[in-house]
């Protein structure tokens, strides 16, 4: 009996510390970018919708943004395709193109909506081509052609907004149409789009589920964590090499959606079971947050 109390004594206490978090967040949008282990791994993909299903039920707007790569590079094994990177961004000709699309938009978005359904969640899948979310042109990265790889010029939020004022989990694949009168599809960076889906919302959080704890002083020592970095001490981190690799571009978004007025912007490890709970609802936080 003594341990069922103490196990009783232990859970209450968590709720009661995490209460001051839910009133904080009911009602604020949150746009959560998902990919990596907790997109591969299926215990942490139930966690993540679990996790999803129960910010949406006590009243926060949360958006989830998804990528694919490695089920894109899977279907193109698949079908004999080589898969081709220049500069670290995926060399997308048309044929390629539509196997983004087809397993983004048709495979990997109505999976994660399905498992929203499951849990009881409401969830609708959109891609950027829908009412317009997204617009892109072509990127030109160093010179180098990339094919139908684009940035995002223009966000219109509407039917995303409309969709979390009816209580529903907008479900967002990251394929993009073309800006004036351009109707190729683009293939966009799925936390790149985030960041600026997150802008345009104006979302009250940003995060980036990863595939490592955060920003590393050391890339070898997972405990060498650096838990808040301030934006402008990003460049030194930059300059001395603590953030490199992989890091960049996730740490470019942070900054992007932070200088676009989203208040609080977080990188955090997605192979963690139910990580983005204990950053919602914890003071112990979890991964590095721009700030």
């Amino acid at each position: 009996m003594d341990d069922i109390r103490l196990d009783n004594d232990h859970w209450s206490e968590v709720l009661v510390q995490a209460l001051p978090y839910f009133r904080h967040w009911v009602g604020k949008t949150v746009v959560v970018k998902y990919g990596g282990n907790a997109m591969l791994n299926e215990d942490l993909k139930s966690a993540v919708m679990k996790d999803i299903v129960l910010l949406n039920t006590i009243g926060i707007k949360v958006v989830l943004v998804h990528g694919g790569g490695p089920e894109i590079n899977k279907m193109l094994d698949r079908v004999g395709k080589e898969s081709k990177f220049v500069n670290g961004l995926r060399y997308t000709d048309s044929e390629t193109m539509e196997i983004v699309q087809m397993v983004l938009t048709g495979k990997l978005n109505k999976d994660i909506v399905g498992i929203l359904l499951q849990e009881g969640g409401k969830a609708v899948g959109l891609s950027g081509v829908d009412s317009g979310l997204l617009r892109a042109k072509k990127i030109d990265k160093d010179g180098a052609d990339l094919g139908f790889v684009g940035e995002v010029t223009e966000v219109h939020p509407e039917i995303v907004q409309s969709l979390l004022d009816t209580g529903f989990i907008p479900v967002i694949s990251t394929v993009a149409l073309g800006e004036n009168g351009d109707t190729n599809r683009y293939n966009i960076n799925a936390d790149t789009a985030a960041a600026k889906i997150a802008i345009a919302l104006k979302a009250e959080k940003f995060v980036q589920l990863t595939n490592v704890p955060g920003v590393l002083k050391d890339v070898n020592d997972p405990y060498s964590l650096i838990q808040r970095i301030k934006i402008d001490e990003v460049q030194k981190y930059f300059d001395d090499g603590t953030i490199a690799g992989g890091m960049i571009p996730k740490i470019e978004c942070c900054m992007m959606a932070r200088e676009g007025g989203v208040p609080r912007t977080h990188i955090i490890d997605g192979r963690v079971p139910h990580s983005l709970l204990i950053e919602m609802f914890s003071d112990r936080g979890i991964g590095t947050m721009i700030y």
